[in-house]
């Protein structure tokens, strides 16, 4: 087993302070929403919660938690990962994000933003790692985004 780079550390080390920072119970709700916004961002933050064990299942024996791809992996463009690159970063978006509005918490929102923000350079680092690796791979980035299918 090759020893992940330094990046890959730094990177999965501030996401996982980020995701125990986010967890920290915090009895500060910057604000109150409708019924229904309250139960939609729930709604939102469980699609996400799926997309992550979905793209975790589909990766199969290609996961890992550092940014850059195990030496004998292959690379998967089929299910989810047919239209995002990225969906565990997707997933995990939306669940912070959503579960922020659904508590009515800007702290936990902020968090969700900071993650989203993370993930943009994680991926991009990524990606780089992705296409040394992958001949296909800059090609497979021509036909499918980053974290949304829309966007």
């Amino acid at each position: 087993m090759k020893i992940p780079a330094s990046k890959d550390i730094l990177f999965v080390s501030i996401q996982f302070l980020l995701l125990i920072i986010y967890f920290m119970p915090f009895p500060i709700s910057a604000f109150q929403s409708t019924y229904f916004f309250k139960y939609f961002s729930l709604f939102v933050a469980l699609i996400g919660l799926l997309v992550i064990a979905l793209a975790i299942l589909q990766l199969d024996k290609n996961l890992t938690p550092f940014p850059s791809p195990k030496e004998n992996g292959t690379l998967i463009q089929t299910g989810l990962y047919k239209f995002v690159r990225h969906p565990i970063y997707s997933g995990i978006i939306l669940s912070t994000i959503g579960l922020g509005f659904f508590y009515g918490s800007m702290f936990k929102i902020s968090i969700g933003i900071i993650l989203w923000v993370l993930f943009f350079f994680k991926s991009k680092y990524e990606e780089t790692m992705l296409s040394k690796h992958f001949n296909e791979y800059e090609a497979y980035t021509k036909i499918t985004n980053r974290f949304f299918p829309f966007l």
